[in-house]
Formats: structure tokens, C-alpha cells, sequence
């Protein structure tokens, strides 16, 4: 499988990377084989969170006999040095490991200051004096905070929510970057599961020799798509080509990621399935959305305080409450469509 440098790092890792947040859906030995797969593959970047639950566990099973085979980049959403540097160790006892390769602030705010000496820029220089991460970066969805850190020349690389729906402004993120000569990691590159074409986002990705997509990954089947990209060397094709323009046509603009940061809701309201449920029922089997369980979810959007929380949280500046609001509605639509009784 082909390479790519992560910037000034020098970290050659492959094209298709593992985005390990999906694997704390399933048990321990389902996630380890899936791990082996994608090592057999030729994946050698794995991306982790201590946020992620047990995803630092179970690749800690998978790889402690093979660490010096693999790139790990892990990442924390502590508020001060301290808070890292605790972080950090734990993680290292999960990943079975005594170093990780890239230390990253998970999804920053904004850009910590660097002279603050128990802020969080400290606490990652302090963890490479003890050898504990190699390279440091940040990883936001919010474009101008991953600007101001790219540009701040204080960190290695940057992680972005990047797909061939993003908004030509994300997109301009990865040439900055590598004009800067950091490593750019790109998150979300199936834009939280809408997109369902593995070739096209593949392909999207073949036009840029410094972003590497880390692929969100839960099942064999989805992996399979993704080795069988790089084996047959897919690229942009017109037919492709097409491919993303539909999808940028049906999805580009208002429509949510599926990230979570709106979580919780006080009415425990499931928002980020619910803001982007007309996507669901139209992108994958709608028959799910249909029984009563999620009937009754549903209900709850009734309930919406209006509160505003949900809204301050996310990074995309989306209108969550009438976002849900309108969401119902569809959904009743579609039931009525189905021919399915209320």
C-alpha cells in the first residue's frame, strides 16, 4: 500500500489509515481480528482516543507485539497539563505500549497559550521531554481554530474533518498545511457514515499527496472496500467524478456529521441521529427507523426545551432544534410514503 509523509514529522504512514473510534461497538476479540486485518492489509496508522472508551484496549491486545510495526496517535480533552500528562499515562497502559508517535488535543476550542505554564501546550511538550509521544498536534472542527494552530507553527499535525462534500474552505485546509509542511490527518472522510461510496472517497483522497483519510471502521466488510481501493489502484475516474458531485448535490451545506458534541441533551433527545435522519433513512436500510423503539425517540423531540445547549456545542453552527423539529416531520412523511400506520 502506498505511503504518504506526514509532514515535517516524517512519519510515512499509508494512505488508508484506522480511525479506531468504531471499534468500541464491538467485543474485545471481533475488534482484535478486525486490527489483524487491517495490519495484514498493509495499514500501518491507527488513530485512538482515551475518549474513544475501550478502542485504546483493544489495540493495545492487538499490537503490543508489534508496536515498532505501526503508527499510534491518540489524543485527550483534558484542560491543563496536569490533566494530559495523566491522560497520557493511561493511555500508554492501555495501548501496552511506553510511547505513542502523535500526541493530540481532542477537538480544542481554541488554541491554548503556549507561555500558560500549566496549560496544554506545556503539558505535550512535557511529555516528549519524557519520551512519552514523539510529535504533538490538535484536532478540531472548527475551521479557523485548526488555522490558527496550523499557522502558529507550534504543532506537527493537524486533524480536520475533511470529505469530498466539505465546503471548498475545509478542503483548502490540506494545501495550507502542506505549504506549512505539517502533517494533515483527515477525519470524518465518510462524513459520519453518508457517504457510500468507498472508491469515490478513496479517490477523492488521490488528489492529495499530504492528507491521509483515517477511515472509520467497524466491520471486515468495510475494510475489505478500502484494501481493495489501494489494490487496485482506484482513482478519479469521471464515473467517480459523478459520484461525488451526486452526493455533494443531495448532501453539501446544512446537514449534520454525526459527531456528538451536541450530547447530551437534557430531554435526552438523540440528536445526533436525529439531526441528520433524513440522510439515514435515505442512505442505508430505513426499515430500522421504523419500529418502536425509535418511535418512541421520535416522541422526544417534542419535549425540546429550546434550551440552546445543544446548538452552543456544535462545531458546525447548526440550528439543532429546528434541525429535529423539521427531521419528525420528514420522518412522519416517510412513514406515510411507506404506507406504514402511525
Amino acid at each position: 500500500m502506498k505511503r504518504k509523509q506526514l509532514g515535517r514529522t516524517g512519519l510515512m504512514v499509508t494512505e488508508n489509515s484506522f480511525g479506531a473510534l468504531p471499534i468500541q461497538r464491538i467485543d474485545k476479540q471481533s475488534a482484535v481480528e478486525l486490527l489483524h486485518m487491517a495490519y495484514d492489509g498493509g495499514i500501518n496508522f491507527y488513530d485512538t482516543a482515551r475518549a474513544y472508551s475501550d478502542s485504546e484496549e483493544k489495540l493495545g491486545e492487538a499490537f503490543h507485539d508489534r508496536r515498532d510495526k505501526i503508527v499510534i496517535s491518540t489524543k485527550s480533552m483534558a484542560k491543563d497539563k496536569a490533566g494530559l500528562l495523566k491522560d497520557l499515562d493511561e493511555s500508554l497502559r492501555m495501548l501496552r505500549t511506553d510511547y505513542v508517535d502523535i500526541m493530540q488535543l481532542h477537538n480544542i476550542q481554541s488554541v491554548p497559550d503556549p507561555e500558560d505554564e500549566n496549560g496544554l501546550y506545556q503539558g505535550l511538550l512535557e511529555a516528549q521531554r519524557q519520551g512519552k509521544c514523539r510529535f504533538i498536534g490538535i484536532t478540531s472542527h472548527r475551521r479557523a481554530i485548526a488555522e490558527e494552530a496550523a499557522k502558529s507553527g507550534l504543532y506537527d499535525t493537524i486533524q480536520f474533518p475533511v470529505s469530498h462534500i466539505s465546503p471548498q474552505e475545509d478542503i483548502d485546509l490540506i494545501a495550507l498545511c502542506k505549504e506549512l509542511n505539517l502533517g494533515f490527518i483527515a477525519m470524518k472522510a465518510l462524513s459520519g457514515g453518508l457517504l457510500t461510496s468507498a472508491e469515490a472517497a478513496y479517490a477523492f483522497f488521490q488528489q492529495f499527496d499530504n492528507a491521509v483519510p483515517i477511515w472509520g471502521i467497524q466491520k471486515k466488510e468495510e475494510l475489505a472496500q478500502f484494501l481493495d481501493c489501494a489494490a487496485r489502484g482506484v482513482t478519479l475516474t469521471p464515473e467517480l467524478k459523478a459520484v461525488i458531485d451526486k452526493d455533494k448535490e443531495e448532501l453539501a451545506g446544512n446537514f449534520c456529521r454525526g459527531c456528538g458534541y451536541c450530547m447530551p441533551c437534557p430531554q435526552g433527545i438523540q440528536l445526533n441521529t436525529i439531526c441528520r435522519l433524513p440522510q439515514l433513512l435515505r442512505r442505508s436500510p430505513w426499515q430500522q427507523y421504523m419500529n418502536e423503539y425509535w418511535t418512541a425517540e421520535l416522541a422526544k423531540v417534542e419535549t425540546c426545551l429550546h434550551c440552546g445547549l445543544c446548538e452552543s456545542r456544535c462545531p458546525y453552527g447548526l440550528k439543532c432544534s429546528h434541525l429535529i423539529a423539521e427531521n419528525l416531520e420528514d420522518w412522519r412523511q416517510f412513514r406515510k410514503e411507506k404506507g406504514i400506520a402511525d
